[in-house]
Formats: structure tokens, C-alpha cells, sequence
């Protein structure tokens, strides 16, 4: 880092105004709350972190800031440099800081999730202790509308659907069930070249971490070859492809919210046999609320039902999710559809069962 950051004469500049526009657009507090910023000394990150102390300085947003930097175990040195200048540059922009470090090599090896997988995974179970010890009601993290396109064209080359290809949504609960939000304010209008920019405007030079230039990963390749063709035919390829998300994220929402009222109307008060323990009972679903529905509102009901049994959706594919559903088909109770992770569902009389991993059960006829 060249400097601490140069100070900004007058009012705030260009990238500073319109984070404070998209800020207020998104309806989020001018005042008074405490958030904590995902900073991994990238450009983006980086450039989140400045425009906020720009935004305080005027003063336009009167909110306490904490850095939170994670160490994921996997470049040795460099990565403990990062973390140093995270530290370094959150004390001179007059914010707290809080680092974490994880093993992400041994994650990998527990849970049989790949390395972006389990980065990932790593990242958000950090920001959540750091916005609990922070007391923070949100976590704002810095991606791009570029992050954006690279997330929906991935998406796309997995074959999923209108909710996957809806790609990222600005705010989000942070964990299933939890009361901090986590915040993307620079998702829908900042590409990279503009974090880059300001960056050097503000006179810091910040970090790049030679991963994300490693084309072994499926997301680089996107944005080192996929995008850049995309924008041969059309040079607003990202900003196209993230307004398409929008358009699906508004559709898919229309469909959510059948789906919840059609897995409301499917599920039993029948509880007994269900499940061990009684503090994850998950309530059967009756198999002639679900056969009439349509397939695409049949399914989300199913994800929905299967999201809340096992607490999340990770590993849990296309095809896993229709072998749940063939077991609606015919009149046969008996039938098991296994899961990710050794849990199953099983049709018995005329119900869905959830059943979790360590449960062992004898399918009774219907």
C-alpha cells in the first residue's frame, strides 16, 4: 500500500455517490447501525471499505465499520501478508478489524466439498461469528456486477434453472434462519475496472491474490475467456446478463411464494414415526397434495420441504431432487430416494418421509 489514502477534497466522489444511491435505493440505515465488511484486500473489497470511510467522513453515513479478513489456510506467507494489510489499512481508515484463519485444505477432506466450495463455506461461517461478536445486524460483501455475470454463466453451463440463473440477490439472510443480512451493494452497478479505479484515485494499492488467476478454476476460465468472448458480440455481455438475473430473480420469486402456499397445503399434522429427535422434526408431506400440481411448482415445494430437513441444499442436484419426486408417482408406498450425505425420503402410506442420515427405518407398505 502507497499510502494511507488520500483525502478526498469537497463532497464525495463519483464511486463514493453511488454506493450512497444504492445505499438508499435499498432502503439500508444512514445511521446507527454496526455492519461488518468481508475485506480480503482485493480491489473490491478494497474500494467498498474506502467509499464507506468516504461516505462517514462527509458525513453522509453514520454507521460503525469492523474489517473482517479470513486467512483460508492456503497460500502460506502471502496470504499472512494479506491479513497484515487488511489490519494495516482498516486502522487507517478508522475501523476496527477482526482475523480469522481456517484450514480449508482439511475441510475439503471432511466434507467432500471442492476448494471453492469449501472457502466459501469457511468464509460465511467467519463473517457470521464476526458479526455476532460485532453485534452487527449486517455483512457487506463486495461483489461485482462482473462477479454477477461469471456467477449466472456458471449457472448456466450446470443446466440450472430460473432460481440459479437468477444469480446473486443484493440482501440476503446471511445464514438460514438468522437475523444479519448479508448485503452486496455493489452488485447490480459496479463492474471492476470502476473498484480498480477508485482504488489508485484514493492512492492504495491494493492486493491480488494469484488464485484468482489460476484457470484450473472453473470461475477464472469464465472471466478470462468466457466473458471476454461474450463481449466480442456484445460489448455490455455483463451488464446484459445481470439484468437478465434480475428479470428470472423476479420471476422465480412469483414461484416461491406458490410454492411456499402449495408445501403449506401438502404438509400433514402427522408427525409420529417422523423423525428421532424431536428438535429437527421435520412434518411428512401428503402425496395427493403434491401429484396434481404442476412440475415446476411441485419441485420448489419439494426444495423448499428438502432445504428446511436438512438445513440447506449443498450437493443436493437436479436429479436427486426428481428421484424425490418419481416417488409421488403410482400408488406403491415402500419406495426410497436417497440423498446427499446418507439421508433419504420415503413414501409410506400415502406420506413423504424425511429421514435424516443416522435414522434407520422399515418401509411399511401404503
Amino acid at each position: 500500500m502507497s499510502s494511507p489514502g488520500r483525502e478526498v477534497k469537497g463532497g464525495p466522489g463519483r464511486f463514493a455517490r453511488r454506493l450512497l444511491r444504492e445505499w438508499r435505493l435499498r432502503g439500508w440505515p444512514l445511521r446507527g447501525e454496526r455492519l461488518v465488511v468481508a475485506v480480503s484486500g482485493g480491489a473490491d473489497s478494497t474500494a467498498l471499505l474506502l467509499a464507506l470511510e468516504e461516505l462517514r467522513r462527509v458525513p453522509l453515513l453514520e454507521v460503525e465499520v469492523t474489517a473482517a479478513h479470513l486467512d483460508h489456510g492456503l497460500r502460506g506467507e502471502e496470504a499472512a501478508a494479506d491479513a497484515l494489510w487488511v489490519e494495516r489499512l482498516a486502522r487507517e481508515q478508522g475501523f476496527g478489524c477482526v482475523v480469522g484463519r481456517a484450514s480449508v485444505s482439511e475441510l475439503v477432506l471432511e466434507t467432500g466439498d471442492n476448494l471453492e466450495q469449501a472457502a466459501r463455506r469457511a468464509r460465511y461461517e467467519f463473517l457470521s461469528e464476526a458479526a455476532r461478536a460485532c453485534g452487527a445486524r449486517a455483512v457487506l460483501a463486495a461483489h461485482t456486477l462482473d462477479d454477477q455475470a461469471e456467477t449466472v454463466l456458471l449457472r448456466l453451463l450446470r443446466g440450472s434453472g430460473a432460481e440459479g440463473l437468477g444469480g446473486m440477490v443484493p440482501e440476503r439472510a446471511l445464514e438460514v434462519g438468522s437475523e444479519v443480512s448479508l448485503r452486496r451493494p455493489l452488485l447490480n452497478w459496479a463492474r471492476r475496472a470502476d473498484t480498480e479505479s477508485y482504488c489508485r484515485e484514493r492512492g492504495v494499492e491494493f492486493r491480488a491474490d494469484a488464485m484468482n488467476e489460476d484457470e484450473r478454476f472453473a470461475r477464472v476460465r469464465v472471466r478470462r475467456r468466457l466473458l471476454p468472448l461474450l463481449e466480442s458480440f456484445n460489448p455490455r455481455a455483463a451488464e446484459t446478463l445481470s439484468r437478465t438475473a434480475a428479470l428470472l430473480r423476479e420471476d422465480s420469486t412469483a414461484l416461491e411464494d406458490l410454492a411456499t402456499a402449495l408445501l403449506a397445503a401438502a404438509l400433514t399434522e402427522d408427525t409420529e414415526g417422523t423423525t428421532t429427535n424431536p428438535a429437527t422434526l421435520i412434518r411428512p408431506l401428503r402425496v395427493e397434495a403434491l401429484t396434481d400440481a404442476k412440475p415446476a411448482l411441485r419441485r420448489r415445494a419439494l426444495r423448499l420441504w428438502l432445504a428446511r430437513a436438512r438445513g440447506d441444499l449443498r450437493r443436493l442436484s437436479h436429479a436427486h431432487l426428481l428421484g424425490v419426486e418419481r416417488l409421488l408417482e403410482g400408488a406403491r408406498g415402500g419406495r426410497v430416494a436417497e440423498l446427499p450425505g446418507g439421508a433419504r425420503v420415503e413414501r409410506r402410506r400415502g406420506l413423504l418421509h424425511f429421514r435424516p442420515a443416522a435414522e434407520t427405518s422399515t418401509p411399511d407398505e401404503p
